[in-house]
């Protein structure tokens, strides 16, 4: 089994990135309450570890919503239902070693203070979910003071009292009065803004170092990012872990190094991570997509290569997974590439993501069996779409690709 250099700031940063693509236009949450969270905290007197955790647990903070209808009410000040995203994203930071330690944080980063208070949880849990709630909020009533006036200047007042308003019962005193403070100026308000935020955001990555990482724990970490979209509507659970699978099986049959392997893993179940900002309406419309939201749909390629990139160490992955798209003859998307041009483990991704797709059920159309698939892959050969060498190697072992897409070998 490989080992990977891998920054791990790196890898939140671009997991920020996806969880941005929910909001379609609203972006940049995530990274602006993890910016007024930090500063929050150092005024609290919080350094080090404390306040890279706080940091962390901030930026990953809405990691339970892969939905655009839920996200949309991210923009209310209180909604029902509220604590469902929290669990969401607790149970998925949860499932990931490295990041666990922030799933207790998320869980309660929309408990009022009054509650969270009384809970018998380790303080610095508290204090962090507390802090997180705040700044949150403090983001969606600024968003709305900037739709009603022409700069959030005029409307910081209207949010600091609406904060005051709240200390002692949604929000814990202390931390009011720490934002209050940092709040007076409006360096703190103009920081808001997107390039402000990113370029904060790239001091705190450069203050991380790689470490090593088993391929078992890089994996991990990868599939949260595919649970998240995989989440996002009913008919493509489990999408990414089966094109995953699948994808390495059949490097497994090229008689591709582990190593390689591995990275085709990694490729499948981070391929479709662009579809974060694709909305709803139309990953599960039943009828065939028009023009217009074709080229809609058709950003996710690019989109999942701009998530990815800033992960050093993950270079080959990242091309592999932004080309699933790409056909043989020049036809695909995003980047028109071909032949040459488009590497082995590319087309098997490709091969792998076509294969995946007709074996699951789709709103437009029920799960085909593995012989219309491999009717419809060489298709796709004969019209010089897909590579004819992935898709031999198919037909060859078509019964176990069937049971790799569908994880059934898995669950045995």
């Amino acid at each position: 089994m490989s080992s990977f250099d891998i920054n791990l700031h790196e890898a939140v940063y671009s997991l920020s990135d996806a969880l941005d693509l929910v909001g379609v236009t609203h972006i940049h949450h995530g990274k602006r309450v993890a910016y007024m969270a930090a500063e929050c905290g150092k005024r609290m007197g919080w350094h080090g570890d404390r306040l890279d955790n706080l940091f962390q647990a901030a930026i990953l903070h809405d990691s339970g919503v892969s939905r655009t209808r839920v996200h949309a009410r991210l923009a209310q000040f209180e909604w029902e239902q509220e604590a469902e995203h929290c669990q969401i994203g607790s149970d998925l930071l949860g499932s990931c070693t490295m990041l666990a330690s922030l799933a207790p944080v998320v869980l309660y980063h929309h408990t009022h203070w009054v509650d969270l208070e009384k809970l018998d949880i380790p303080e610095e849990i508290k204090w962090n979910a507390a802090c997180i709630y705040l700044v949150d909020r403090v983001d969606v009533l600024s968003l709305a003071a900037l739709i009603d006036q022409s700069n959030i200047l005029l409307g910081k007042e209207a949010v600091r009292q609406q904060i005051i308003d709240k200390r002692g019962t949604w929000f814990a005193p202390q931390l009011v009065d720490a934002f209050l403070d940092i709040s007076r100026s409006e360096a703190f308000w103009f920081a808001l803004e997107s390039n402000y935020v990113s370029s904060y955001l790239s001091a705190w990555l450069s203050h991380a170092t790689e470490r090593r990482m088993s391929f078992a724990e890089l994996r991990e970490l990868m599939h949260l990012f595919s649970c998240i979209v995989d989440a996002k509507s009913s008919y493509t659970k489990q999408h990414s872990d089966g094109v995953s699978c699948l994808a390495r099986f059949l490097g497994e049959q090229f008689g591709l190094s582990e190593r390689s392997c591995e990275m085709l893993e990694l490729a499948g179940l981070l391929h479709d991570l662009g579809k974060l900002r694709v909305p709803d309406e139309l990953l599960e419309k039943p009828g065939r997509l028009t023009d217009e939201e074709m080229t809609t749909v058709k950003r996710h390629s690019v989109d999942t290569y701009s998530i990815l990139k800033n992960i050093r160490g993950l270079e080959e992955v990242t091309l592999w997974a932004s080309q699933h798209h790409e056909r043989v003859d020049g036809s695909g998307y995003p980047y028109h590439v071909y032949n040459g041009a488009i590497s082995l483990e590319a087309r098997i991704v490709a091969v792998a993501d076509v294969f995946q797709a007709l074996a699951q059920k789709r709103p437009y159309r029920d799960a085909l069996q593995p012989d219309q698939i491999i009717a419809i892959l060489k298709d796709q050969v004969a019209c010089d779409k897909l590579d004819q060498r992935v898709v031999a190697k198919v037909e060859e072992n078509l019964q176990r690709c069937w049971e790799a897409a569908l994880l059934i070998a898995a669950k045995a």
